[in-house]
């Protein structure tokens, strides 16, 4: 195929995901109604459902003009051709390819990161703070921003020169070696992104001696989960917003429990939404994750190892010869339709996991609590709890809130 051809794909496909995530975006804001729909009555008052309603409205609307720039600067971008005269003017420098694949990438995510910068901060510190979401201040987000890029570097930068070292070296069969480095490497960070990375941004503190830990403690008892490791994280220096998650295998694991989940839910609530997450562990959601994404992985890197050296991805974006890096971003563009499928896969498990995780907490503590959580996280959080049915289709890992609570109540 020719190179201009391989151009005019890439660029359809580009325009195709943005229509069909606008299309979906304005299903999902045509689904919403103006007036309280009768199935929120109890969950939702008219004032906070119209605080709700109008919230989603704006942050989707936002959406909508910040992903049209991003579309019009990455159109721009591949069809002048720009990202070839970086690689070649690159090239012209550096006769490194590890050096210059990685200086490369790194300029092209500040570039872009800088453009969307007006963007993060409106979204930030014009809308969260118009709803009262907002409790960081600008040097949080630019020490964070910092923190992110030197993350980035060594962590990111590490992995992609492994990637580009084993390309180099074993040409066609490099997949295989790098699956495995990626698995391990996703493994370690399952297992110790808590300890390592989620200290750098927040800090974590061991539960305390009370009512909540003493509840905790004797469901952990009950359902026989060896419970070692629960904190409390600051999460409200940053967002009124709640939330828990659980991360690690085996004697690594951690639960955390923001501090805005504690502040707002009962000790009942909280010990129903610990009893979620321990449903995710003993249902082997943990590592079934894992290894889909680690599957995931695999196929990614075997049909890259089909397109790594075509020299036509690389006269396509611009590039005078092949260039590992300009091959590397074609590719990222042509797997998107494939990435999409996926994902939607994913996510159709990741609802059955939840709904899982939400009968096991029912039945080995309570559901009520848990639906009251649900609702109260949800209020709290202005959450959109009428999406439409293809949005959740396509996008949502979580069933929506309503039909998780038909599902507690349902026998």
């Amino acid at each position: 195929m020719s190179a201009q051809n391989i151009l005019w794909i890439i660029i359809a496909i580009i325009i195709l995901d943005f229509a069909l995530e606008q299309f979906l975006l304005y299903l999902n804001i045509k689904n919403q109604k103006k007036e309280m729909p009768s199935e929120l009555v109890g969950i939702y008052d008219e004032e906070k459902y119209k605080k709700a309603y109008e919230y989603y409205k704006e942050k989707s609307l936002f959406s909508i003009i910040s992903s049209s720039f991003s579309l019009v600067v990455v159109l721009i971008v591949f069809g002048f051709g720009i990202l070839g005269w970086l690689d070649n003017t690159l090239h012209g420098y550096i006769s490194n390819t590890i050096i210059e694949t990685l200086l490369f990438f790194g300029v092209v995510f500040v570039v872009l990161d800088m453009l969307g910068l007006p963007f993060v901060l409106y979204d930030t510190f014009v809308i969260e703070q118009r709803y009262g979401f907002n409790k960081m201040t600008l040097p949080l987000f630019f020490t964070d921003k910092l923190k992110g890029y030197l993350l980035g570097a060594v962590i990111g930068g590490g992995i992609l020169a492994i990637l580009i070292w084993l390309i180099l070296t074993l040409g066609h069969n490099f997949w295989i070696y790098f699956w495995a480095v990626f698995s391990v490497f996703m493994f370690l960070l399952n297992m110790f992104y808590t300890s390592w990375i989620v200290p750098l941004f927040n800090k974590l503190t061991p539960l305390p001696d009370g009512e909540l830990k003493s509840a905790i403690e004797g469901y952990s008892k009950k359902v026989d989960f060896p419970l070692d490791n629960v904190f409390v994280i600051d999460g409200s220096k940053r967002s009124s917003k709640a939330n828990a998650f659980f991360s690690g295998i085996g004697k690594k694991k951690k639960i955390v429990l923001f501090d805005t989940l504690i502040n707002q839910h009962t000790t009942d609530e909280l010990v129903a939404v610990l009893a979620h997450e321990v449903g995710h562990y003993k249902k082997k959601h943990i590592i079934i994750g894992f290894l889909l994404s680690v599957a995931q992985a695999g196929i990614l890197l075997f049909i890259l190892s089909y397109f790594v050296s075509n020299i036509a991805l690389s006269q396509a974006l611009g590039g005078g010869m092949t260039s590992l890096a300009l091959n590397l971003v074609a590719f990222s563009i042509l797997f998107t339709p494939i990435s999409t499928i996926l994902g939607i896969l994913f996510n159709i498990i990741s609802r059955k996991n939840e709904y899982e995780a939400d009968a096991f907490a029912g039945s080995t503590y309570k559901a009520a609590p848990l639906a009251d959580a649900l609702k109260k996280l949800s209020v709290n959080n202005l959450s959109n709890m009428t999406p439409h049915p293809w949005y959740v289709f396509v996008h949502y890992s979580h069933p929506p809130v309503l039909e998780r609570l038909r599902a507690l109540q349902s026998p």
